[in-house]
C-alpha cells in the first residue's frame, strides 16, 4: 500500500506518514512506505507523479496496489482510483480515504484548491479533478471515513463521494463519527474516531484476501479448461 499524507498540497503532515505506514506493516497483509508527492504545484503533477510510483512497484513486482490517503493525500488517492487516463500498470486495486477532499466544486479547504488548480480555474477543471463526478461502476472499492465535527473538510466531502459510488453499484464501507477535529493520523485516544483502523484493518484483509482467492480460482479454472481429460479423470 502507498501512504499519502495530507498537507493542502502545501507539505506532508508527519503523523499521517510513516506512524501509517508502520501500523499497516503490523497487520501483516500488506508492504506500506509513505510516498511524497510534489507540493505546491499543479494539477496533474502530484497525479502524475503517482502514476509512476505505482507503476514502479508494479514492475518491482507488486501484484496488487491499495493506496491510503489523509485530506489532501486522500484527494490524490482519490484521483489515481478514479481519474481516467491511466494505464495499466497504474491502476489501483483499492483505496482507503482519511477525512478526504473530495470535491474541488465547493468552497471549503480553498487553499487546497488554489494550489493545485490555480485561482481562475474553470469549472470543467474544477468538476474534472472532484472524485464524486469521477466514479464509475468499475472503480475499485473505497474505504472512507471522517468526523461530523471536522471544521477543515466537512464531512459533506464525504457524504459527495458516498453517494456517487453507491450511486454506480461500487463496493464501499463509510464510516462518520461524532466527534474528532481534522486531521486525526491513527486518531489514539480520539474518542469513537479510534474505532478506524480497527474498521480498515479487516476492510484491507478482506480486500486482498478476496482478490488472492478470485486470482487464484481463475487460475484454477484456466487450467481445467487447458486441461478437460485431467478433469474427467478427477470425477471419476
Amino acid at each position: 500500500m502507498v501512504v499519502l499524507p495530507g498537507g493542502g498540497y502545501a507539505q506532508r503532515v508527519a503523523h499521517e506518514g510513516e506512524p501509517i505506514a508502520e501500523w499497516l506493516n503490523g497487520l501483516g497483509v500488506v508492504r506500506a512506505s509513505v510516498f511524497r508527492y510534489p507540493l505546491q504545484v499543479r494539477h496533474p503533477e502530484p497525479l502524475d507523479a503517482l502514476r509512476a510510483e505505482i507503476s514502479r512497484l508494479r514492475e518491482s513486482g507488486a501484484e496488487r496496489i491499495g493506496l491510503i490517503g489523509f485530506s489532501a493525500g486522500g484527494h490524490l488517492a482519490g484521483l489515481a482510483a478514479l481519474a481516467p487516463g491511466a494505464d495499466r500498470g497504474e491502476a489501483v486495486d483499492f483505496a482507503v480515504l482519511g477525512y478526504a477532499i473530495t470535491s474541488m466544486e465547493t468552497e471549503t479547504y480553498r487553499p487546497a484548491r488554489l494550489i493545485l488548480l490555480g485561482d481562475d480555474a474553470s469549472p470543467e477543471l474544477r468538476r474534472a479533478t472532484s472524485l464524486d463526478a469521477l466514479v464509475t461502476p468499475s472503480a475499485p472499492p473505497f474505504f472512507v471515513w471522517h468526523t461530523a465535527e471536522d471544521a477543515y473538510v466537512p464531512p459533506e466531502h464525504t457524504y459527495r463521494l458516498a453517494a456517487s459510488l453507491a450511486a454506480h453499484g461500487v463496493p464501499h464501507a463509510v464510516h462518520v463519527f461524532a466527534h474528532g477535529p481534522h486531521s486525526l493520523g491513527l486518531a489514539q485516544g480520539s474518542g469513537d474516531a479510534a474505532a478506524w483502523t480497527t474498521l480498515a484493518a479487516d476492510w484491507i484483509t478482506e480486500n486482498t484476501e478476496r482478490r488472492a482467492s478470485v486470482r487464484d480460482h481463475a487460475g484454477r479454472e484456466l487450467r481445467r479448461r487447458s486441461n478437460p481429460g485431467a478433469q474427467r479423470l478427477q470425477r471419476r
